[in-house]
């Protein structure tokens, strides 16, 4: 177990970043066609082909999800993951081509200093390009923190990340998460070191602090980043369970309790708040409900402890005014 995602037979993770630009995007793609669904809780969302993921539609399978930087100019990411897939006879067989299935959500990360030309309308954006590069990096290890789609993420108080944990649940089945944390509020306690996190650790892997003695009101109080659009918080749970998408839309349902349990707030308004989820089907099906129930509590703890160790791996980026990541702030 590397307490990856990619401890989930059938994924592999893939980066890419521009570091001038101060922004990137992060490929999962699956070995073979994989069930998958989603479920948005944020009030601002951007996304393509997500529509497709809902259980009454017709489409079955993905062959890759993508998670990326940029806003709306992100979205551009999924053309080069696509590309990168038809030219390895990947996608849907229909009238002689193949067409790969794709979706992906972005975040925003325009304002972290990094020079997005694209964005006041002068040129090209390099998304497609990054799209490209992040799916021929694909494999089982991958870095955390400032990579990939979290390389310009950022919260209120911290730097943020890209994050991933996994564990088996009590079914056997492995359950794994991925996530790019740029929220609008924190993944710590107050201004101090904790994680909301914390109950969830395991071995120390966000810095085995736990939760501090006491969480007065002032640490609870609510503080945010940025402006409407400005955030958002973009993550895939999978598992090697086989699951219906019926079932793969639960999981994700519920796998947003990871956010809350990690980011406060999570789900806000000014938030495009969503969780992807696929089940690459190398184990059994759920037994029955309360199996389906152990993979679903599983899902949401393992996005919890992704989210901190997202925020606890990230570096801070060399701008004026960037935010300092969380060993700036409280060392090893």
């Amino acid at each position: 177990m590397r307490n990856l995602i990619t401890d989930v037979r059938g994924v592999l993770i893939g980066h890419a970043h521009d570091a001038a630009a101060a922004t990137g995007v992060t490929a999962a793609l699956f070995e073979r066609p994989t069930v998958a669904s989603m479920a948005v809780l944020g009030g601002a969302p951007g996304t393509r082909d997500t529509a497709l993921l809902e259980p009454e539609m017709t489409v079955e399978h993905v062959d890759a999800l993508v998670l990326s930087g940029g806003s709306a100019w992100g979205l551009g990411a999924a053309d080069g993951v696509m590309s990168w897939l038809a030219g390895h006879g990947r996608g849907f067989p229909a009238g002689g081509f193949r067409i790969p299935i794709v979706p992906q959500a972005i975040l925003f990360d325009l304002a972290n200093g990094g020079d997005k030309p694209w964005a006041r309308g002068d040129g090209e954006t390099p998304y497609r390009r990054l799209g490209m590069e992040a799916a021929a990096a694909a494999g089982a290890d991958f870095a955390l923190g400032t990579a990939g789609a979290g390389f310009g993420a950022t919260t209120v108080n911290l730097k943020g990340g890209l994050g991933s944990a996994s564990a088996r649940a009590a079914t056997g089945q492995i359950v794994g998460a991925l996530v790019a944390v740029n929220a609008v509020g924190s993944a710590t306690i107050g201004g101090g070191p904790h994680f909301w996190a914390a109950p969830y650790e395991h071995s120390a892997e966000f810095g085995g602090l736990g939760w501090p003695a006491a969480i007065t009101p002032a640490e609870t109080a609510l503080r945010f980043k940025g402006g409407t659009g400005q955030n958002t918080t973009i993550a895939l749970v999978a598992t090697d369970a086989v699951l219906t998408k019926a079932q793969a839309k639960r999981m994700a349902l519920a796998a947003h309790d990871g956010l809350a349990r990690s980011l406060r707030p999570a789900h806000a308004p000014l938030d495009g708040d969503i969780v992807f989820a696929a089940a690459t089907g190398h184990s059994g099906a759920p037994s029955d409900a309360f199996a389906l129930t152990e993979l679903c509590a599983t899902a949401a703890d393992v996005l919890a402890r992704a989210v901190a160790r997202g925020v606890h791996a990230a570096t801070a980026l060399p701008f004026p005014g960037a935010q300092p990541a969380w060993h700036d702030r409280f060392g090893g």
